[in-house]
């Protein structure tokens, strides 16, 4: 009758009763009964999960032996005797043993029972030791940062009633942490869009989605006088088993920066034009580029007129001597105005040598390192500025009012200068504009540095590369003879793949295409050293497979290179042609009157595997047959499959009759593209 009365009331409806909360689930509190004998009488399932014993296997037996390791069973017993002789119930931790056979350290609460009848019990209340400490410090950190966070944080339950606030919060609203407690959210709070608040925060509880740095604007009780700013967040409250406790609001009070908002706002769209400079500035390692990007990026947003110069000697990669006073010599790469302006015709064309005295302020600016503004240009400020006294007075025309000019400073070296001119803009320049003209400029002198000594590498690579190659004599015999070499645009990708006719005894004739796999100046050296190997030992008159064996041998003397090759040699007597393949593209054969086919070929390992044999294949070459010889930069790609990219090579080698050089020309304008990543190295003969 008595749990009848408690869950259903006098009135016959069952009383609201408080939601169970989840902690004593995280916690799972495990409960043991124990005779006086120290016998298990109850067995709770907490029990069963804790110590690895079901219910079955434990009721009955004696609790000590079961969990206890036997070194601790005396102190256990006495301990149990204690506790139902004296009444005292006993706190602590002590090792169990685990049905795994595993030592567990647990914590115990233990209490001694008497029911109805006077019989005496034990009762112990256990949990994982490492469980209750992990939650006292989760507890203890959480205590910690709430009440000492520089954020204001308020807990609210699902109607929206205080439950907790922090000091922090209490500074912010003015309003003592006892005053919210209970209270709903908008008996508090100041703004006058407290709706949408509630509204954001009703979201928030049935959605389980934050809403982080929600901005607000009111005035709070302890300062009605002045509008004060906060950013807002907020987010749901769930237990362990996913049940929605309430939600928690973090506060930041944000009134400086929304009484400088005016000047937060063009704040964040300087950080916006340097993040489009980030992105737009330097896109290619070219220098002229480059340049024009910085000039496109610059007008309107900072000037009305840019110029990018950029010293001579710099641009020549030329080691730059000690900045003096005396007179230097810029190259103009890029020049924009916002709008049409007589200005432009004051500053020197794209691509144009100018000397500047040691007087003029763009000198000053390249000797120095720093930057030199004039925030209101007068009639004695344009000589310094202009090139001369016509542009001056061009430039005065312009009603150029205010002028920077800051350096192009790239790995400590001053490279250039970029000038800025304003004539329709109103405001002179500031200390702003000179930090955000520096950002730009230094963005910028990275990309032009990188580029010119990108440039001045892929030179020199290309001449070693160019250098290497063979000078052909126009006459084989047997044969007519076209080839090409084609760098990548990368500098790091010239200089792997090489081409060669070498003539040999009896009017015989050797082909030979190769590709290093590596790049740069490295890799051009080493397709030098290996095309002089297939020189001496085509000499030798070896054949085909016999001759990639030896430079097999050569290329595993060489640090870190594979090689794909491929030797053939031609003898015009007997209209054969024998080819050894190492690891390289098959070769195209064109025939007048058929399709043009890939010759099957032992693909057989790259050069520098080491030990291994190389087979030759023999074929016979008709009047007017095309043996095309090519290495994967003329059809491999990054957005195509090989075999179509083959299937088109064949499909240009449909006119065997085309002037070789004619179809040397049309292969390489048919499938390479100017910014593929690879060279070309590409040998055409035709059988006579």
């Amino acid at each position: 009758m008595a749990v009848d009365s408690f869950e259903t009331g006098h009135d016959g409806k069952r009383p609201e009763l408080p939601r169970p909360t989840g902690l004593l689930d995280v916690l799972s509190v495990a409960a043991v009964a124990l005779d006086t004998r120290g016998r298990v009488v109850f067995w709770s399932p907490q029990a069963e999960e804790l110590f690895g014993y079901s219910a079955e296997e434990a009721l009955g037996k004696h609790a000590a032996r079961l969990l206890v390791h036997p070194e601790h069973l005396q102190a256990v017993m006495s301990l149990f005797e204690e506790v139902l002789e004296t009444g005292r119930g006993w706190a602590g931790a002590f090792p169990v043993r685990h049905k795994d056979g595993s030592s567990r350290l647990t914590e115990f609460r233990t209490m001694r029972l008497l029911d109805d009848l006077g019989d005496v019990y034990a009762l112990g209340i256990a949990a994982d030791h490492t469980l209750l400490q992990r939650v006292e410090t989760d507890l203890a950190l959480c205590e910690r940062l709430i009440n000492q966070s520089p954020i204001g944080l308020a807990l609210m339950d699902p109607d929206l009633n205080y439950l907790l606030v922090n000091p922090a919060l209490e500074r912010i609203d003015g309003i003592p942490a006892e005053d919210h407690i209970g209270h709903h959210l908008r008996e508090t709070l100041p703004f006058p869009d407290v709706d949408t608040v509630e509204s954001a925060l009703r979201q928030v509880l049935t959605t389980g989605t934050p809403l982080l740095d929600q901005y607000h604007v009111g005035r709070p009780p302890a300062d009605p006088e002045h509008e004060h700013a906060w950013s807002l967040s907020f987010y749901r409250l769930e237990d362990p088993g996913g049940r929605t406790l309430g939600a928690a609001a973090s506060v930041v009070d944000v009134t400086e920066r929304h009484r400088a908002a005016g000047e937060a706002d063009r704040a964040r769209r300087r950080l916006a034009l340097i993040a489009e400079a980030s992105m737009r500035v330097g896109t290619t390692l070219d220098v002229q580029q480059t340049a024009d990007e910085l000039a496109e990026i610059t007008a309107p947003a900072l000037a009305d007129v840019v110029a990018v110069d950029v010293l001579d000697s710099a641009l020549a990669c030329r080691r730059l001597r000690t900045p003096d006073n005396g007179p230097e010599i810029f190259r103009a790469l890029a020049l924009k105005a916002a709008h049409p302006t007589v200005a432009l015709r004051a500053a020197d064309p794209p691509g144009d040598l100018a000397a500047y005295e040691g007087d003029r302020l763009v000198t000053l600016c390249v000797h120095t390192g720093r930057p030199v503004m004039v925030r209101h240009v007068g009639a004695r400020d344009l000589p310094r500025i202009a090139r001369d006294a016509e542009a001056g007075a061009l430039l005065a025309r312009a009603g150029v009012h205010s002028y920077l000019v800051v350096p192009l400073i790239a790995h400590g070296e001053v490279i250039g200068a970029l000038d800025l001119k304003r004539t329709r803009n109103p405001a002179p320049f500031d200390e702003d504009d000179v930090i955000l003209a520096g950002e730009l400029a230094g963005r910028a002198a990275v990309a032009i540095d990188n580029a010119r000594w990108f440039q001045s590498v892929r030179n020199t690579a290309l001449t070693l590369q160019r250098s290497l190659l063979p000078d052909h004599s126009p006459h084989h015999t047997g044969l007519e003879v076209a080839s090409r070499y084609q760098p990548a645009q990368a500098t790091s990708e010239v200089g792997g793949d090489w081409y060669d006719v070498i003539p040999l005894a009896d009017d015989k004739t050797a082909l030979v295409v190769g590709d290093v796999m590596g790049n740069g100046i490295d890799a051009a050296a080493t397709m030098g050293r290996l095309r002089t190997a297939t020189c001496a030992y085509a000499e030798l008159d070896l054949a085909p497979g016999e001759v990639l064996q030896h430079l097999d041998k050569v290329t595993c003397d060489l640090e870190h290179y594979i090689v794909t090759c491929l030797y053939a040699v031609y003898d015009p007597r007997t209209r054969r042609c024998t080819i050894a393949n190492a690891g390289h593209m098959p070769p195209a054969l064109a025939r007048p009157g058929s399709a043009a086919t890939l010759l099957q070929l032992p693909t057989g390992a790259p050069l520098g595997v080491g030990g291994i044999r190389f087979d030759a294949t023999t074929v016979e070459l008709h009047p007017d047959d095309l043996l095309v010889l090519y290495t994967d930069g003329l059809v491999e790609t990054r957005q195509h499959p090989i075999d179509d990219r083959l299937n088109v090579l064949l499909s240009f080698l449909d006119e065997p009759h085309r002037p070789l050089e004619e179809t040397c020309d049309l292969l390489l304008h048919g499938l390479r593209h100017p910014d593929d990543h690879d060279d070309v190295a590409l040998l055409i003969a035709r059988a006579l």
